[in-house]
């Protein structure tokens, strides 16, 4: 293996070999038959409802192995608890690809308190429980008893969001990378296009699947090859984080994963040095050891261009559950059939958000041609559409189009955010292209209105006004969901977000062009409560300018700590990740993580609700501010309870003879457990 034969990037499509597609990829052997297979060469499995459409990942990947001329099937949500239910399309004859879906598993099945959740929108008939917990495991290792001897490979955001060791929020410890705990052969991270692709025809080809690392985006077990120089970012005695540029073949070693397990800031700088090696343009392969063997990550993939996304979203889906489901509606399907995706990626880097982890934060782009077609189709071909677009987007809904200016220094940057702490003069900002797209979808017969829901990078937006005002005049109904996240510096730059101030300054913009266009619009910011970095005292000021300006949140937001984001490592180790880690000189970060406290700072996000007035009350006579409880404007909660409320927030378990009360601590505050 050489440097050549990692970075180089086939063209998707170069070996297409078009067979006639099937009407939906088959889920049983009747539908088998019926196209005249005796068997398959890949069979998917995922924790999702099928739906042949390309918002969902087990479609694209289906049906473009099926543009490679592969006989592909599909086993959605399949009972696990014996093999006998992936045995149903018989023994591929390439490999199994196993996925928990569109989301990590226990994302979707746990709230951020820990809960089951009563149902799962990519379910049919949005019902919960039709996936294991940490599914992805569960069906390799059930692929594995149904068929020994036929590759398994891991794909998804799962797979992806855990491919080395990882802080696992639900079992509160650090887990081994998933490839190991399911057995599996391979395992491909991030838009894994380009590399399922090469996999397949090479294991079709009769190769191994231990000879395929030198496929970018891949990781397997595999030992460091002797022409490799290891840099040890190991050592966490040493400021010396792997990140010196040498010449020849190189290799990082991240800290081993019974050194993350054992050692917290030994996870900090893994978490580092994971995402300082995210950009494809400099990316080198890392290393991390799993007991007796080492876990091998090749750089990220590198992206598609517009021709090979093009080339993706022109697949032949069909562009609707499977029949099998009949009249049962599936959630996530129902809010995005009339939607249209015309980017990927995110540069935006926020540490809460997983999409750069998997994504990349170069942004992938439809071309115009490619989006229109797509419009055509939903309004032609997807029953009940009634001229509406409901989403014009992707991870960021204005991020369409914007580059480096230079690829060189494109290729070169480590930053993890191209917009903080400001925005890189090396962007290209310009919203061109975006709006002359809006003009264009508008255009098109049949259509009746264009909304933008995916959010929008505000910060960005008030670079064109130009943008704004197409914005307001044309794609917002009523209101638009925007994500300040917070108000205090503290928090913020943990989150890696800009100041409050441009928010404002997009809301001022935002009002002034609604009044012109003579409509009454409005904002719905967004906020997060307990992420790591934020005080008591950040929460309470947050909560004072929510009521200065006659916020009134329903729906608030715990952080969450998703698998491998950067702040999860900063919820789990109590080390800032964003700067270097090394033992005696880390940066702290405070993390929220009892229960109860994350409880109280999401009470301060909803001070409106009487249920909450108590345990506010008692925080703010603790941290001293007994002047914001009052019915005054500038008082945050009222001094009296009104019979019949707080009943939920006041209630304590009682304290049993002989038993000593217990307490928990926040910054500055003391409550009774």
């Amino acid at each position: 293996m050489d440097t050549q034969m990692i970075t180089a990037a086939k063209p998707l499509m170069a070996q297409a070999r078009p067979r006639k597609p099937a009407p939906f990829l088959p889920m049983s052997r009747t539908e088998m038959d019926a196209l005249g297979w005796d068997a398959c060469d890949i069979v998917l499995v995922t924790g999702d409802a099928y739906v042949d459409h390309p918002s969902f990942g087990m479609a694209i990947i289906g049906r473009l192995l099926e543009a490679q001329g592969f006989r592909v099937g599909i086993i959605s949500q399949p009972d696990w608890h014996s093999a006998d239910p992936f045995k149903v399309l018989g023994k591929p004859k390439v490999f199994f690809g196993v996925t928990g879906g569109n989301m990590d598993s226990m994302v979707n099945r746990y709230t951020a308190d820990r809960r089951i959740r009563s149902d799962d929108a990519y379910t049919a008939g949005g019902e919960g429980g039709r996936r294991p917990d940490r599914c992805t495991v569960v069906y390799a290792q059930r692929c594995r008893e149904a068929f020994k001897d036929v590759p398994i490979v891991l794909g998804g955001i799962e797979a992806s969001l855990r491919r080395i060791a990882h802080y696992d929020y639900w079992s509160d410890k650090v887990r081994r990378s998933v490839l190991a705990d399911a057995k599996a052969d391979l395992l491909l991270y991030g838009n894994a296009e380009r590399a399922v692709v090469e996999v397949a025809q090479r294991l079709a080809a009769g190769e191994a699947p231990r000879a395929l690392d030198d496929i970018r985006g891949v990781a397997l077990f595999r030992r460091v090859p002797e022409d490799y120089e290891e840099l040890h970012a190991d050592d966490l005695d040493s400021a010396d984080e792997g990140a010196t540029r040498q010449k020849g073949l190189t290799v990082i070693r991240l800290p081993a994963l019974e050194q993350v397990e054992q050692d917290k800031e030994a996870y900090a700088r893994a978490s580092r040095v994971l995402h300082r090696e995210s950009n494809p343009g400099n990316a080198r392969p890392l290393v991390q050891r799993h007991g007796d063997r080492d876990l091998w990550l090749n750089p990220p993939p590198i992206p598609l261009t517009s021709d090979e996304m093009d080339a993706v979203y022109d697949l032949p889906y069909a562009r609707a559950p499977h029949p099998s489901y009949g009249d049962a509606k599936i959630p996530a399907w129902d809010m995005i059939k009339f939607s249209v995706t015309i980017m990927r990626g995110c540069f935006g880097g926020c540490t809460f958000c997983s999409i750069t982890e998997h994504e990349g934060r170069i942004i992938q782009n439809r071309s115009e041609g490619s989006i229109l077609r797509e419009i055509e189709k939903i309004r032609d071909r997807t029953p009940g559409f009634t001229g509406v677009i409901s989403d014009i987007g992707g991870p960021t809904a204005n991020m369409y189009r914007m580059a480096c200016k230079d690829p060189k220094v494109e290729a070169a940057c480590r930053r993890p955010s191209c917009v903080f702490p400001e925005i890189c003069p090396n962007l290209n900002t310009s919203h061109d292209d975006l709006i002359r797209l809006y003009r264009k979808v508008r255009e098109t017969k049949g259509i009746k209105k264009v909304m933008v829901a995916s959010g929008v990078r505000y910060d960005l937006a008030v670079e064109s006004p130009e943008y704004i005002k197409e914005l307001v005049t044309h794609h917002v109904g009523g209101y638009l969901k925007i994500a300040p996240e917070h108000t205090e510096r503290g928090p913020l730059d943990k989150m890696m977000k800009p100041g409050i101030g441009a928010y404002n300054k997009f809301k001022r913009m935002f009002d002034e062009a609604a009044e012109r266009a003579g409509k009454k619009y409005y904002l719905i910011p967004y906020f997060i409560a307990a992420h790591p970095g934020t005080t008591d005292e950040d929460m309470m000021n947050l909560a004072l300018w929510l009521k200065k300006n006659r916020y009134r949140a329903d729906q608030v937001q715990t952080f969450l700590p998703s698998p491998m984001a950067t702040a999860t490592a900063m919820y789990h180790t109590g080390v800032n990740p964003l700067r270097g880690v090394r033992h005696g000189g880390s940066d702290k970060v405070e993390a929220i993580k009892g229960l109860r406290q994350r409880r109280l700072h999401k009470a301060f996000l909803r001070y409106h609700d009487p249920d909450n007035w108590p345990v506010l009350r008692e925080a703010l006579i603790e941290m001293g501010r007994r002047d914001l409880i009052g019915s005054q404007p500038h008082q945050l909660v009222p001094a009296h309870q009104p019979p019949g409320t707080g009943k939920a927030a006041g209630t304590r378990r009682p304290v049993r003879p002989g038993e000593k009360s217990q307490r928990f601590t926040t910054k500055g505050l003391r409550v009774m457990k």
